[in-house]
């Protein structure tokens, strides 16, 4: 098994609970942490053999800019749902970070994480 990581991929999208935030937009910050089995991309050598990382990338950037989700937690989780179904993983640990919350305070940022996997074990 190993593990590959996307560190702080950034969308601007229009997501959010508040109309203006799904009006306006604003950007997203996401890492995603996918497992899976190197030993055949290891010994092929072989793009195909193992998750392209533009391919990916795409699936998560096609989300982000095709629907307006309410919730964070929604987001995370369809997101999750695809890269499983799309690729050949085991496993996504997925954080989406919202930087502007709109709030009455201060903070750096929100942040959901979620876990999914092809054998259910959430």
């Amino acid at each position: 098994m190993g593990k590959i990581r996307f560190n702080n991929m950034i969308f601007y999208a229009h997501h959010g609970y508040y109309q203006a935030e799904r009006e306006l937009g604003q950007k997203f910050e996401v890492d995603m942490e996918l497992e899976f089995d190197f030993a055949k991309a290891v010994h092929s050598d072989d793009l195909k053999d193992t998750v392209n990382f533009e391919a990916v990338y795409q699936k998560v950037h096609h989300l982000f800019s095709s629907y307006k989700f309410t919730l964070l937690e929604t987001l995370a989780d369809r997101i999750a749902s695809e890269v499983l179904l799309s690729f050949p993983v085991n496993m996504v640990l997925i954080r989406v970070r919202k930087p502007n919350v709109p709030l009455n305070g201060f903070m750096d940022n929100v942040e959901v994480e979620y876990f999914a996997s092809k054998t259910g074990d959430e």
